[in-house]
């Protein structure tokens, strides 16, 4: 039970979060912050063996890198942009990996 409620709560901040991102435009400061919590989210949740809990989060910050990633490009421009875009997108490419190999039948 106490895992569900710590999914949930995660869920509730990530949605919350992708609502922000996906109605402004996604700064540095945002982008770094965001990679601050998936650093954390891997690490923990390579600790726990509840994989069903392990698939959604990683689903879930799957999710928001694209969305912020999405951000990101639609508004930025000049060199912030191009650093932002190849960071979000090995984070992408992280949560994708963990979601094939965790996660895949």
């Amino acid at each position: 039970m106490m895992r569900f409620a710590a999914l949930f709560a995660f869920a509730v901040v990530n949605v919350s979060t992708i609502h922000a991102l996906a109605s402004e435009c996604a700064s540095t400061k945002d982008i770094d912050a965001s990679r601050a919590r998936w650093t954390t989210v891997r690490t923990q949740l390579a600790k726990t063996a509840d994989k069903e809990t392990n698939c959604r989060a990683y689903a879930a910050s799957f999710y928001e890198s694209v969305t912020l990633r999405q951000a990101a490009a639609l508004c930025e421009r000049g060199a912030d942009q191009a650093r932002n875009l190849v960071v979000l997108d090995s984070e992408i490419d992280a949560f994708n990996n963990l979601l094939a190999t965790k996660c895949g039948s």
